[in-house]
């Protein structure tokens, strides 16, 4: 049975999750602040966190911060309707998804089932027998060891970043929509496009030698994303 940690300072709000989540077959367990939210996940380790962002003692951002200290832990968060700023921040700081308040308890269910799916497949992966790597430019990348390798340092992604970039190296010289990349790296046929362009920028933070000038993944205006690692690319710069 996975374990879902839900942190919220409404106690109706951690009801009625905590109600839906049990009926979906999870162990629940609750937390009211920041603090206690860090203790619970010590104490016994959830395979999934869903937070709201506005906590007191310690706010959604840092807790997330601190769990991810200790390895990979999806995390869906909780935000209020049009504070978009806040929705980015979460994502900038590793959260798988969120769902903005006030949400369906079924739509949360379903975006916790499909984030722990993905976990799965990747914990899978890891402990699989090793597949040829994937190559382009400067970059490499093993989908079952779930390592990935840029001009020979290993890159720390996220479970989206990896996976995003497994779908590009798939996927080279082709344009490929945000609601095709939802689709195909998210598994969502709907949800907020942000989500999209976010993990795109915290890709090439890490894969680019100018992110701001992006030569591996480029916007392709009025139809998405494509990758394209040239030779030149290949070329050690010393990152």
């Amino acid at each position: 049975m996975k374990r879902v940690l839900v942190v919220d300072d409404d106690p109706t709000v951690s009801e009625v999750v905590a109600g839906y989540l049990d009926r979906a077959g999870f162990a629940v367990d609750l937390a009211a602040d920041g603090p206690a939210a860090v203790a619970s996940a010590a104490a016994q380790p959830p395979d999934l966190v869903v937070l709201d962002l506005m906590l007191p003692g310690l706010d959604g951002l840092e807790v997330c911060r601190r769990l991810r200290e200790n390895g990979p832990l999806p995390v869906i968060m909780l935000t209020a309707r049009g504070d978009e700023e806040d929705r980015v921040l979460g994502l900038e700081v590793g959260a798988d998804d969120y769902v903005t308040k006030p949400f369906s308890p079924r739509e949360l269910v379903l975006r916790v089932e499909s984030v722990l799916r993905r976990a799965g497949a990747s914990a899978a992966d890891r402990t699989a027998p090793a597949e040829s790597w994937l190559r382009a430019g400067p970059l490499a990348l093993n989908p079952r060891a779930r390592r990935a390798i840029r001009n020979g340092s290993e890159l720390a992604l996220t479970i989206r970043e990896f996976d995003l970039l497994e779908f590009f190296l798939r996927n080279p010289g082709r344009a490929t929509s945000r609601e095709e990349l939802m689709r195909r790296v998210w598994g969502w046929e709907f949800g907020d496009l942000s989500t999209v362009t976010v993990h795109v920028r915290r890709l090439r933070e890490k894969i680019e030698r100018d992110p701001a000038r992006p030569r591996l993944i480029s916007t392709v205006w009025g139809r998405g994303y494509r990758f394209d690692a040239s030779p030149a690319d290949g070329a050690d710069d010393g990152a």
